[in-house]
């Protein structure tokens, strides 16, 4: 019989590449017998090349090898137990299963009618008999006769107590998380010492799975979990809705809506409902989302407001929740292709009835927002949270531009803003950061501003403007007194090289019965960001749209 050399090589060999022979050697002896525990050994250790194996290290290598075998062993045996046990817990818990299948519920017609309610309805059916609808927020399984089901049903959480029999059904053994269920039960208060949302919980008495979410692979909790990336948080946004935080979000989003809308009615103003398909830019052209209207080209409106302006002369004050959209090929955490847009215009008013009317709406909104049952959430979400007292700081354009140099806030080549740049997003932050409270930043020039904006009486090369920056979002509003005067709007049109044809309809508004006026646009998404301190203003829409993403 041929005898079987293997090489050791303890410098240059390797257990995970090598096989042994003398061009790919391994690195311990070890490793040679664990390969065949009779072969001849030969390990280089220098220049000198390959030689026998010495006693001692040939005798250290078997006792390492030996340990190992029984290491080995010792595992395979577990893993065999364990696999057995494996198996007898499955065939137990497929008996179990079927006997599970056997067991039937009814309604128990002796117990009080129950009364089919919301979540949010509990705390006045204490002691009383109702029917709660809802998904499986939280499951937790005590022991064989008692389960705990967390409801969600959009209104609240509510705890449903399930026992004896009521868990051991085949549905009951097999309900999953974000499974829709029907619960009947008594509502009671928790006994001393016990906790759960609302003070109570559901002691139940019978229950329909109406539709079981999918387990395994395909469960919630596979889905989405701490750990998932951003690009998996988007492609599931529509389970990830469903979380608590980002539940929650959505509610104060709702509410600050309904607070705006309170506010515009408050002060008479009329809602109205502008195209969202338009042919004319707003905010300038290179921002446009083109589309193809009947063989004509149409964009995505960047903006209401051009609409808004025609309806100040039959409505008087209006305005829009409508959604705009801006083909910006911006990263940055506050853009967004697609924002909600609150925007509204008032005739016969001052540059500083426009800045006083924006102090008022965002106190009164962010008011109405903290009385209201969401408001605990705001503090939950942003703990620091403080609403903003009137007045706002008023700071000129040029007031900013020395403030910048003041603080040593540079261009990245070094250099200083100079009266006339658009301040970028960056400093503009860190100013209004380190100032912390709004900013009514105000008076921009006429170059860096659209071409609507009217100019300041007192200084020609600056418009009655105004953005509106909150700490840690930045600007939330942009407004501005428009051009009331016909010839100056068609100069505008010229400085801007806009052909003043298709905005004709815009132009009359100047020829019949012109005034002074102005209005302002406000991005929902970052008003919730800075009220909720969201990272970004992705996190406080349904369904962002931004580049590169526009799914699901």
């Amino acid at each position: 019989m041929t005898e079987v050399k293997l090489y050791v090589d303890v410098n240059n060999g390797n257990d995970e590449t090598g096989n042994g022979s003398e061009t790919a050697p391994f690195k311990t002896p070890l490793k040679a017998l664990e390969a065949n525990a009779t072969a001849s050994i030969l390990v280089k250790k220098d220049d000198e090349g390959f030689k026998p194996i010495s006693g001692a290290a040939l005798k250290k290598a078997k006792k390492a090898f030996d340990i190992a075998q029984k290491k080995k062993a010792k595992a395979e045996e577990k893993a065999a137990k364990d696999a057995e046990a494996e198996k007898k817990a499955k065939e137990e818990q497929l008996k179990q299963l079927e006997e599970a299948k056997k067991i039937v519920l009814e309604l128990d017609s002796s117990l009080p009618e129950a009364t089919r309610i919301k979540i949010k309805q509990t705390p006045e059916y204490r002691g009383k008999r109702i029917i709660i609808q809802g998904w499986v927020h939280r499951l937790r399984v005590q022991g064989k006769d008692m389960t705990f089901i967390i409801i969600r049903d959009g209104t609240g959480f509510l705890q449903c107590v399930l026992t004896g029999k009521l868990c051991k059904t085949y549905d009951a053994l097999t309900l999953t998380l974000e499974s829709t269920m029907k619960i009947y039960g008594t509502l009671k208060e928790l006994p001393e010492g016990k906790k759960a949302q609302g003070g109570h919980e559901l002691i139940v008495d019978y229950y329909e799975v109406l539709g079981k979410a999918a387990g395994g692979e395909e469960a919630f909790s596979a889905k989405l979990n701490a750990e998932s990336n951003a690009d998996v948080l988007y492609d599931q946004r529509h389970l990830y809705l469903r979380g608590e935080t980002a539940s929650k979000v959505m509610r104060v989003r709702s509410v600050t809506l309904r607070a705006f809308r309170e506010f515009f009615e408050k002060k008479h103003f009329n809602e109205v409902t502008p195209p969202l398909m338009v042919q004319t830019s707003v905010e300038g052209g290179s921002t446009l989302f083109k589309l193809d209207y009947y063989g004509e080209p149409a964009y995505l409106t960047q903006s209401s407001q051009l609409y808004l302006e025609t309806m100040l002369p039959s409505l008087g004050d209006v305005y829009c929740i409508a959604d705009s959209f801006r083909a910006e090929k911006s990263h940055t955490r506050r853009h967004l292709s697609e924002y909600t847009h609150i925007e509204a215009e008032q005739p016969f008013i001052s540059f500083d009835d426009l800045l006083n009317i924006l102090e008022e709406m965002i106190c009164d909104v962010v008011d109405y927002v903290l009385k209201s049952p969401v408001g605990e959430y705001v503090y939950e979400l942003n703990p620091d949270f403080k609403p903003p007292k009137r007045p706002f700081k008023r700071m000129e354009y040029a007031e900013a531009i020395q403030w910048l140099k003041d603080h040593d806030v540079k261009k990245e080549d070094g250099t200083f803003y100079e009266f006339g740049e658009d301040i970028p997003e960056s400093p503009e932050r860190k100013m209004t950061d380190t100032i912390n409270e709004p900013i009514l930043l105000n008076k921009f020039p006429v170059e860096i501003k659209a071409f609507y904006m009217k100019k300041c009486p007192e200084d020609q090369r600056l418009t009655e403007s105004v953005d509106v920056l909150m700490p840690g979002v930045g600007e939330i509003v942009g407004g501005s007194m428009r051009i009331s005067d016909l010839v100056e709007l068609l100069a505008a049109y010229k400085r801007e090289g806009l052909d003043p044809k298709p905005y004709y309809w815009f132009t009359d508004q100047r020829k019949y019965g012109t005034c002074e006026h102005g209005g302002f646009g406000l991005g929902l998404e970052r008003f919730i960001a800075w009220l909720l301190n969201r990272y970004t203003v992705r996190e406080t829409i349904t369904y962002p749209r931004f580049i590169g993403r526009c799914m699901p």
